[in-house]
């Protein structure tokens, strides 16, 4: 007997961004287990070929009952994120559920020794792509029914919350995206349009490695002395999330691991 959240994710259509690996691969490894008989998985990334190895994943371990379409986008493309439903086939483009997951990391410098590049990255990808693909998405959810219908999750982090030193791009770019969420959820109080915002604590995936350039043996001393969250945790409350009934909107959560009680408030095993 199918459960309640699989019977109430059934026949929609789910994207997730940044899919390619951490969070977002779970999350559509995790919709697709969730509710494998009836279900339209959008994955994208910059990575095409690693996309099309997760949909051959998702196809293995559920059958065909979950039909994926790897689609290959840079959400801080303004271009491309604008052609982006057009573009898809149009069995795949009445979208239901929107899972802004792409974002990333760069440097651990402080104020006046931040690289412009790398300010420049974090913000086209964590605060533009956000922006850019709630719009092109937006539409879409508002032509369905009566007064619109859809959801939008927004993966923030407790760096949205609160700043931390060597961080101070990346936090305010969460910050914006926590605003961000908190505004349009307002704005579209009027509709069915679900906006909610799930936030980590400390995840072990490939965003340190990123932020420290490739060198894995730092990224790897960030996880030292503690046990992090792993990208399954969060992608079991992201499609927990939308898999609640209609009225019910999952709009703030913040997830720690259980050494965590803020930013920069850790216990390390010695």
């Amino acid at each position: 007997m199918a459960s309640a959240m699989s019977r109430r994710l059934e026949g929609k259509t789910v994207v997730v961004t940044g899919a390619s690996s951490g969070i977002g691969k779970s999350t559509a490894l995790e919709f697709a287990r969730t509710s494998p008989k009836n279900l339209k998985l959008i994955i994208t990334a910059r990575r095409i070929d690693t996309l099309k190895q997760i949909a051959e994943e998702i196809k293995k371990e559920v059958g065909e009952g979950v039909k994926v379409l790897p689609v290959q986008l840079d959400v801080s493309k303004a271009d491309q994120v604008r052609s982006f439903v057009s573009n898809l086939p149009e069995e795949f483009r009445e979208i239901d559920v929107l899972v802004n997951n792409a974002g990333l990391v760069k440097g651990v410098d402080k104020i006046g020794d931040i690289n412009e590049d790398d300010v420049q990255v974090m913000m086209d990808t964590n605060v533009h792509g956000v922006i850019n693909m709630t719009q092109a998405v937006l539409q879409v959810m508002r032509k369905r029914g009566e007064s619109g219908m859809g959801d939008i999750i927004n993966i923030g982090s407790i760096a949205g919350r609160e700043g931390y030193p060597g961080g101070s791009i990346y936090c305010a770019t969460k910050a914006a995206v926590r605003t961000f969420t908190d505004a349009i959820r307002k704005e579209l109080i009027a509709t069915r349009i679900r906006v909610m915002e799930i936030d980590p604590g400390q995840v072990e995936t490939e965003f340190s490695v990123v932020r420290f350039g490739g060198d894995k043996s730092k990224a790897d001393a960030v996880y030292k002395g503690v046990t992090p969250l792993t990208p399954d945790d969060i992608a079991e409350t992201v499609v927990f999330a939308a898999a609640r009934p209609e009225n019910v909107v999952i709009a703030d959560m913040l997830i720690f691991p259980n050494h965590q009680a803020a930013a920069t408030v850790m216990h390390r095993r010695s």
